[in-house]
């Protein structure tokens, strides 16, 4: 029975967490509802996930694509489906490897300075004092938080497909010399509208965990330094975990036959 005790107090343990999260992202998505609005707040935390995560995932995405292609090329020609290469890298890199790949990069370093900044205000009692100059913290510093990361990530994804497919066409160009006009043509000819709107979803649901996950361990750390440390290890595992769960579940929505 101790076996079984341990697995419904995880259980219990599990479902409350969730709740607890849910509840703290429902509160602050409803201060909006209301003014006042921190339109700067919102727009430098746009700059801030969006704008300064540039370098990181456009170098990870550009060596990505590259990377697909010459897998893709020493895969495929083995049975002589070497013409496959551009649309299994556009496909590959706008259904999942962008969005993924994306939300991963600006988790680790965009979760990590959410989740250290408001656990420092929290430990320094700078939370308490916005309370005590009525101002909502949820209002003033998760909110912009989370809308920013909901509307930056798209746009961000976007610039790092067109980067990933580049990736893959200069190697496919320039290593195994495939035709450019023939490689380009074949780029576009299967990529769907489907496609481009399956990852725009996925990275604006990542861009919205990520805030929230960074926000809510930052919001509830304890402990001075350690418990600081701490919220931020926690904000970027969660966000991780969750952008992978989360990745299955939409692609199984929206291309389950």
């Amino acid at each position: 029975m101790n076996a079984l005790a341990s697995i419904g107090a995880a259980t219990l343990g599990f479902m409350a967490a969730t709740g607890r999260i849910v509840i703290f992202a429902l509160t602050a998505l409803a201060t909006g509802l209301s003014p006042p609005f921190y339109l700067r707040v919102i727009l430098r935390q746009m700059l801030d996930i969006g704008y300064f995560s540039l370098p990181v995932v456009g170098l990870t995405a550009i060596f990505t694509g590259m990377v697909l292609a010459l897998q893709s090329y020493t895969g495929f020609s083995r049975f002589q489906a070497e013409s496959a290469i551009a649309t299994v890298v556009v496909l590959s890199v706008v259904r999942e490897l962008g969005p993924v790949i994306s939300g991963l990069m600006v988790a680790g370093r965009v979760g990590a300075a959410m989740a250290a900044e408001i656990g420092t205000m929290r430990v320094t009692e700078q939370i308490d004092a916005l309370t005590t100059l009525s101002t909502d913290p949820l209002r003033y510093l998760v909110l912009p938080r989370l809308l920013a990361g909901l509307v930056t990530l798209p746009l961000l994804v976007v610039i790092a497909d067109i980067i990933g497919v580049f990736g893959g066409y200069l190697v496919s160009i320039y290593k195994f010399g495939f035709n450019p006009v023939t490689y380009l043509d074949r780029t576009f000819q299967y990529l769907e509208t489907s496609d481009v709107v399956s990852g725009l979803v996925k990275a604006a649901v990542f861009g919205f965990i990520i805030s929230l996950m960074g926000c809510y361990h930052g919001y509830h750390s304890r402990g001075g330094a350690q418990g600081v440390g701490q919220a931020t290890t926690y904000a970027v595992v969660s966000a991780s975990i969750l952008i992978l769960v989360f990745d299955y579940g939409i692609t199984q929505a929206l291309f389950a036959r």
